[in-house]
């Protein structure tokens, strides 16, 4: 068995402080403790996370590609709510998720659908951001997955990723979390019967349900969360999300 050196437990050291200052990072992004349009320095960050500015320029970058956080100019703001993105993104999720759900009555066994179930029943579970995001709590991009069709488990994947602090305001609540399982759940026993037309109907309407009330969410929070919190005015978007979508 190779003997571990101490450059290699030397190397793991700032993995593990990157990981570490990533994680709580974005622990605070998603329960709104750095909140939508606040300002970040890479110096504040420095000191609130207590690691070198190198880890915390890395850590952004990540959060970046997530969507969590923009860079303008030579600065960083944590990004806004966009809500007409979101409909726009929920509007092309429902037609990928319908392919994939298509694909997934004909080609998924029951042994996966028996895991990605017990992935659903986990989703009962009271959970901190971080934890919810480790888990694989995403049953979107785990049934996109049994599709068999790579492209659109990463479209499913990139969709799921831009929603993700909206969709964590319906995770933390454990009411909204045993809706989501309800739902979850019908549209798996759907699956399983190979009912093709009923699994659609299904996905669509938790699809749109699960918009309706990432809105709902962000009208509330724009009591508290105030102007710069939004790239755009969401009182339309919030009032009159397009039915048809």
């Amino acid at each position: 068995m190779p003997t571990r050196t101490t450059s290699d437990t030397a190397g793991e050291e700032p993995k593990r402080l990157h990981e570490q200052a990533l994680a709580q990072m974005r622990a605070d992004i998603l329960s709104l403790a750095l909140a939508p349009g606040e300002a970040v320095s890479e110096r504040n960050l420095e000191t609130r996370y207590g690691v070198s500015r190198t880890l915390i320029r890395q850590a952004l970058a990540t959060l970046i590609q997530e969507g969590l956080v923009q860079r303008i100019t030579r600065s960083y703001v944590v990004a806004p709510f966009d809500v007409q993105e979101l409909v726009e993104l929920f509007e092309f999720r429902e037609e990928v998720e319908v392919s994939a759900v298509r694909l997934v009555c004909e080609r998924a066994t029951p042994e996966q659908l028996d895991a990605l179930q017990a992935t659903v029943d986990r989703g009962l579970e009271e959970l901190e951001p971080e934890d919810w995001l480790g888990s694989g709590l995403d049953i979107h991009v785990e049934l996109a997955e049994l599709s068999g069709n790579r492209y659109l488990r990463e479209a499913v994947r990139d969709a799921a990723r831009r929603a993700l602090r909206a969709r964590w305001l319906l995770a933390s609540d454990p009411g909204e979390r045993e809706v989501a399982h309800r739902e979850h759940s019908e549209i798996i026993a759907h699956v399983r019967h190979g009912d093709v037309d009923k699994a659609v109907t299904a996905i669509r309407a938790h699809t749109r349900a699960v918009r309706d009330q990432i809105l709902g969410a962000i009208g509330e929070a724009r009591r508290y969360l105030g102007a710069r919190s939004f790239a755009d005015d969401p009182d339309d978007a919030i009032r009159h999300p397009r039915k048809d979508a």
